[in-house]
């Protein structure tokens, strides 16, 4: 179903967990609630599938598998992410390499994939981004082996969209006139440290071309499990007032018991 708008929903066909570049083109939301968007996907012709994570954890395996065959240091960031680190590859063409490890992966999982070297995790991250996002013109493979590319890169990179820059942080720069990947790159190092931490530190030399996330650093894993869960809570406020009054109810009740 190349080319189609397709959604995947949660566990009990809950709510929407992934979608393809078409189905975010028409503007279906991560995590709408499915039902909500019936009529929506019916006039639309999105294609609506259920989870299935036993799948999608062998799929998983089978394309890890396949990158291993790439470079022997191979480190698993999530179900659908991982890094290569290429030592010993500067002979190498690395936008054709990339290409090489995109076609393989697909030949023998299905599974298309985009490539992105670089200098740095942080970077190889970006230049993933990019290839992903210009398929046409970087056929799937982007190599940011000058300043000039990680500069025009960072300044098209969203700060919120920065490997390891989360929401609270994203909101925090933000609000100091922080708003690419760039403007973060240049910051004082002190008040990187006085603000965050030593992490987004780290995070902002990578970014600068600096090798400093290291594959050995452990990354918080994500993992699949079976949830139930909607963007907002859908229950009427009404239904936590009348909560809170049978709990007060139970409590005087409790109090003059134990009297």
């Amino acid at each position: 179903m190349n080319g189609k708008p397709i959604v995947v929903l949660s566990n009990n066909d809950g709510s929407v967990i992934a979608r393809s570049n078409e189905a975010k083109a028409l503007g279906v939301p991560m995590g709408a609630v499915a039902y909500k968007y019936d009529k929506f996907f019916q006039a639309n012709g999105v294609h609506v599938f259920s989870a299935n994570f036993a799948l999608y954890g062998d799929m998983s395996n089978r394309v890890m598998n396949v990158l291993k065959e790439f470079s022997p240091e191979c480190k698993i960031y999530s179900v659908d992410e991982a890094f290569l680190k290429l030592k010993g590859f500067e002979y190498f063409d690395l936008e054709e390499y990339g290409r090489m490890i995109k076609e393989k992966v697909t030949r023998c999982t299905g599974i298309p994939v985009s490539i992105g070297i670089a200098p740095t995790k942080a970077l190889s991250k970006v230049a993933n981004r990019i290839a992903k996002k210009y398929p046409e013109r970087t056929l799937g493979s982007y190599v940011m082996d000058t300043d000039e590319k990680r500069i025009k890169a960072l300044k098209w990179l969203k700060i919120e969209e920065v490997l390891g820059i989360g929401r609270k942080h994203s909101e925090k720069l933000r609000n100091s006139g922080v708003r690419t990947g760039y403007d973060f790159s240049v910051l004082n190092d002190t008040g990187v440290v006085r603000n965050m931490s030593i992490i987004e530190l780290r995070l902002k030399r990578d970014l600068m071309g600096i090798p400093t996330l290291y594959l050995s650093i452990e990354q918080p894993k994500k993992s699949i499990a079976t949830t139930r869960s909607f963007e907002r809570n859908l229950l009427k406020i009404e239904c936590f007032s009348r909560l809170n009054k049978q709990m007060q109810l139970y409590q005087i009740l409790s109090y003059k018991t134990f009297l």
